[in-house]
């Protein structure tokens, strides 16, 4: 698809405005069940990833522990 040619100039909306034009693109993929569909690597990966949390609950890190470090690299 050849979107140069056709593209909305952005720039002349505010960022309120540019923001609320993200969220109404982001409903209208998540309306679309059929292109949110996992691939079978993907369910595999997050099987995988799940199996690995049953078994030990304790290990990884927290959202909190994970964005603390990130925050403290920066």
């Amino acid at each position: 698809m050849d979107t140069t040619s056709h593209s909305p100039d952005f720039t002349q909306l505010s960022v309120a405005e540019r923001i609320l034009v993200v969220e109404q693109i982001w409903d209208s993929i998540a309306a679309d069940q059929e292109a949110m569909q996992l691939t079978a690597a993907q369910k595999a990966e997050l099987d995988r990833r799940l199996d690995a949390y049953r078994k030990s609950p304790g290990e990884g890190s927290s959202w909190a522990e994970v964005k603390a470090r990130i925050q403290a690299s920066g």
